[in-house]
């Protein structure tokens, strides 16, 4: 791709993008969110038209009509935002567009057959083929997503934060698959946020940076990371966890979770969380983390168990009760679950707080504008323009504007379900300051991440999640990954050791 420009209304995307992929090697795409990455790919996918510069494949210029023309070509994407379709079955979706028909009627059988042989490549062979992909959790989606790809025998093949949902294992069973696709000549385009990967897979880079390419063609393992940050965010990042500035109380708990169970996915979950405490739950993908979180906030009805905030007593199942006690969340999926994506960010600030704003039943939009662009103002969230679509801003900023909602409604507990899901190097730094800041002002804090690493940076408290069960509540620093890792395994082989035991399989 040579000199690639792409312009919306008022905004150039992509200012003169040049982009080299040879076969047979994983180059990985850097740079912030809004550097123009996902453009840049849907360009390459024929999602999007080129207004100047020039796509060679085989050395030959070509062009894409649509998404279709960049298939048949060889190009498959597995985008961040999963198309996938709810309610058709795996198989469907796997063979969605290049469906194995005769006669007008689709082989299913051997849809289904060719589909398992796919997702058993992948490590994911517990996947049926006839299951409805829309009851599969966001990790088994993303699975879904892969096989789709490979089922194109594609010649590139471009991911966009894949491992974004998986678990260590998974991610490994994904390097595996990445490394077989580099192995026989395909090359692999990998978008991603976290430089630890870049160094294990990827064999060359471009970063790109305000819809520029800043650098091209840099070792991915012998590039330092400071190079590359600098070269993202056109500054340097001293320290990415900021460290307690206020000391932590020995005050009563802002939030106690006592016996909290929700019969099939989790049981017996007890915890505090005092005044300035971050507390991290940290566990593989299906542990039960997402649920406790929402449990807590009535978002799912417990079986049994309380939950407390500031001693007061929170109705079961109900999230009304949880946020008039003070209680807020910014959920796992920002764009499906935490924002109304075609409304204005200062609309999406004020959510929580709405009642603050009426009066009879009559909206006063001027106080609801002001209060809410001064809690937007207060976070950083750029452009600094309130009534700005909130869909068109960067994940980064998406995702400071679920902070400001509950900033604005003063809350005193915040849950934090995955906050840095793809969000870039400079925002992620952004927002683990705003955690430590809001922390260091009293407000106690539940930080879920999939990135191990992450809990134990930002985290003064962890507790390691196993089967539905906290095998593990102790002070970050003494833990690290390894022991996080050590305490799953081994609560796994003990329920796996009971099962069979119970079993009479076992003398």
């Amino acid at each position: 791709m040579r000199g690639i420009v792409k312009e919306f209304p008022g905004v150039r995307a992509l200012d003169g993008v040049d982009l080299v992929v040879r076969a047979g090697e994983v180059h990985c795409l850097l740079g912030q969110n809004g550097a123009g990455k996902s453009t840049l790919i849907k360009v390459l996918a024929g999602a999007h038209g080129v207004d100047e510069g020039t796509i060679l494949w085989d050395g030959q210029p070509i062009t894409f009509a649509g998404p279709q023309a960049a298939l048949s070509t060889g190009i498959a994407t597995i985008y961040q935002e999963l198309d996938l379709v709810d309610g058709l079955s795996v198989a469907d979706n796997i063979f969605l567009g290049h469906e194995n028909a005769r006669g007008g009627f689709t082989r299913d059988a051997d849809m289904n057959r060719a589909a398992r042989e796919l997702l058993a490549t992948l490590g994911h062979s517990e996947i049926r083929p006839g299951r409805e992909v829309g009851s599969l959790s966001a990790a088994g989606k993303q699975i879904v997503s892969m096989a789709r790809a490979l089922s194109r025998d594609a010649r590139v093949i471009v991911m966009d934060e894949p491992s974004a949902v998986l678990d260590p294992d998974e991610v490994d069973g994904l390097f595996r698959v990445v490394e077989d696709l580099r192995s026989s000549g395909k090359a692999v385009i990998y978008i991603s946020h976290r430089l630890e990967e870049i160094r294990r897979i990827g064999d060359r880079l471009t970063v790109l940076k305000d819809g520029a390419t800043v650098a091209g063609d840099l070792s991915a393992k012998d590039t330092p990371t400071s190079e590359l940050i600098t070269l993202m965010t056109g500054r340097t990042l001293t320290s990415v966890y900021p460290r307690r500035t206020a000391p932590l109380t020995d005050g009563a708990p802002l939030l106690s979770v006592q016996g909290l169970t929700r019969a099939g996915e989790f049981a017996d979950v007890t915890f505090d969380v005092r005044p300035g405490e971050i507390v991290g739950l940290a566990g593989l993908v299906g542990a039960g983390r997402s649920e406790i979180v929402e449990t807590i906030y009535g978002a799912r009805r417990a079986s049994s168990g309380s939950v407390t905030v500031d001693g007061r007593s929170l109705r079961n199942g109900s999230v009304d009760s949880a946020v008039r006690a003070g209680l807020g969340l910014c959920p796992e999926e920002r764009k499906s679950q935490g924002l109304i994506l075609d409304d204005a960010v200062f609309r999406n600030v004020s959510l929580a707080s709405i009642s603050r704003f009426s009066r009879f039943g009559i909206s006063r939009d001027a106080a609801e504008k002001s209060a809410a662009s001064e809690a937007a103002r207060s976070v950083d969230i750029r452009p600094d323009a309130p009534e700005r679509i909130i869909r068109t801003l960067s994940g980064g900023n998406q995702q400071k504007a679920v902070l400001a909602r509950w900033l604005l409604r003063s809350c005193t507990v915040l849950l934090l379900d995955e906050p840095t899901r793809g969000v870039d190097v400079g925002a992620r730094a952004e927002i683990y300051a705003l955690i430590r800041q809001l922390a260091d002002s009293g407000v106690a804090l539940l930080v879920v991440s999939s990135d191990i690493d992450e809990v134990l940076g930002l985290s003064d408290r962890i507790l390691v999640i196993a089967e539905g069960s906290v095998v593990h509540d102790g002070p970050s620093e003494a833990i690290d990954a390894a022991g996080v890792l050590d305490r799953i395994i081994a609560s796994h082989e003990h329920t796996t050791a009971t099962s069979i035991d119970q079993k009479g399989e076992v003398a």
